[in-house]
């Protein structure tokens, strides 16, 4: 089901139809940044639930306390990741990327078992990395504010007759409708009317 349909569930009677979704605003980096937010929340439940399996695949036994804190280090990223800060979360990401290749780095020895599968792992690791590091100088690029620039907004017209024209206007003639007014204790300590 489309979230457009989803959206009708609380549609009043009168409220308009939404029919089709229209362009996204995000940009690449963006989006690039989102999957890898939700790549964080995949990997860390992963490394929560079953840091054994990782530790015996990997050839770290012992570790699992380790894998387990990892884990939590992704969760931790995933947010700030999929929220505004951006940057935030990826930054986070690009440092714990260097924690688990320098954890990898000391599976990688001869005398693993295992060490085809650290190789793998660390080659996934470095390319996770390299779309951290993507994302990052994207997202930091998309939403920089440069120093000294300020918007233009003199186009708008959200004061029609101008600034001069609109101050004060909500205070003449100040009347509180009827059906506004409230009923109750806390209605009769304020006044009907403001002066």
């Amino acid at each position: 089901m489309p979230l457009t349909n989803l959206s009708g569930v609380a549609r009043s009677e009168g409220d308009p139809r939404v029919r089709r979704k229209g362009p996204s605003s995000m940009s690449g980096a963006d989006r690039l940044a989102r999957a890898l937010g939700w790549f964080s929340i995949g990997l860390g439940v992963v490394e929560l639930v079953a840091p054994g399996r990782v530790a015996r695949t990997l050839g770290l036994e012992g570790s699992e306390g380790l894998i387990r804190a990892y884990g939590a280090r992704e969760l931790a990223s995933a947010i700030p990741t999929l929220s505004i800060d951006k940057p935030v979360g990826l930054a986070a990401r690009i440092a714990g990327d260097a924690l688990d290749l320098g954890t990898l780095s000391t599976a990688l020895h001869r005398g693993n078992p295992k060490r085809d599968n650290a190789l793998i792992a660390t080659a996934l690791v470095i390319g996770v990395t390299l779309l951290d590091l993507t994302a990052y100088a994207g997202v930091k690029a998309t939403h920089r504010r440069r120093p000294g620039s300020n918007r233009d907004y003199s186009d708008r017209v959200g004061l029609p007759r101008g600034p001069q024209e609109s101050r004060g206007l909500a205070r003449k003639d100040f009347q509180i409708p009827p059906d506004y007014r409230a009923e109750g204790m806390v209605a009769d300590a304020i006044p009907a009317q403001a002066s």
